[in-house]
């Protein structure tokens, strides 16, 4: 397919030494494989990898250029693939996203991605929660003071495991008797986040002559990475008895569900967890409902 010029002068772009659009080499088609680079362009290394791996996993199964993908041949795709309904749907949303970008810079003139259908799935969001004490459990049973501030942090901010790595200490300000984040999440969107007392209290010593460029959770080898933070809380779990195998973002969910319980706006939280829309923060809700319809029957 015929390439637009602006299209051909960033893939030119792509190809010179040293350009900050790295090849990926996830498809055979040259032309292809530079579209990709651009499209992973700016994103988190956790997302690149994911997002590779899923374009790799379409070229192995369709063996033809990105050009000549029909909506036969993603929907064909879609129905070999196996685990779960929620990583089915991850795999196709960011094959959607690749063919949606293709054709905003004009690489293709049809977005046949557009009509596939994502799978149905549960959010399950419900059966991810902990409740107040076994977070309070948890990061009590953390091994220093700095896991134990790095986990409730991610608590009382609802910020992503990845932002929480990146915080650098430019980014904390004081604020009288407490501070404010300024976390810079997905999309490029940045929000200020305001810390309680008791998290400013137990955050400050951490600075302990950093400069402002220094990350806020640092290692010996540079900043805490987001694998580091998977064993500090799956080891505080162990600790503290509890009998689920918490992911670090399980912390984002029970700050956002406890929020609400205690009476706190759909728009405050929708904006402290960086949600694009009062329907994704709406699920929380969803998952543990304080009132019923049964209230309201005489049954």
């Amino acid at each position: 397919m015929p390439v637009s010029s602006s299209v051909a002068a960033q893939l030119s772009t792509a190809r010179q030494p040293g350009s900050l659009l790295t090849t990926v080499n996830v498809v055979e088609n040259a032309d292809d494989e530079r579209l990709v680079a651009l499209w992973l362009h700016g994103r988190p290394t956790t997302t690149k990898r994911a997002y590779s791996r899923d374009i790799r996993a379409l070229s192995a199964f369709v063996s033809k250029p990105i050009s000549t993908i029909t909506l036969g041949d993603l929907q064909r795709f879609s129905d070999s693939l196996e685990g779960a309904p929620a990583t089915q749907a991850r795999i196709l949303s960011s094959i959607k996203s690749l063919f949606t970008f293709a054709v905003k810079i004009g690489y293709l003139q049809r977005n046949v991605g557009a009509a596939l259908r994502l799978p149905p799935r549960r959010s399950g969001i419900g059966e991810r929660l902990l409740t107040e004490g076994e977070v309070a459990r948890l990061i009590a049973a953390t091994a220093n003071n700095r896991d134990r501030c790095l986990l409730a942090l991610m608590y009382v901010s609802g910020a992503r495991v990845s932002e929480i790595c990146g915080l650098r200490w430019r980014d904390v300000q004081a604020d009288g008797v407490a501070g404010v984040l300024s976390i810079f999440g997905k999309g490029g969107k940045e929000r200020s986040i305001r810390l309680t007392p008791r998290s400013w209290v137990m955050l400050e010593p951490l600075r302990c002559g950093a400069s402002p460029n220094d990350y806020v959770f640092r290692t010996r080898s540079g900043k805490v990475d987001t694998s580091t933070v998977w064993r500090i809380v799956r080891a505080a779990a162990r600790k503290a008895g509890l009998e689920q195998r918490p992911s670090p973002h399980w912390l984002r969910h029970a700050a956002a569900s406890h929020a609400l319980s205690r009476g706190a706006s759909l728009a405050l939280v929708r904006d402290t967890l960086g949600h694009s829309s009062i329907s994704t923060t709406s699920v929380y809700v969803h998952a543990r409902p304080s009132e019923s319809l049964g209230e309201y029957l005489d049954v």
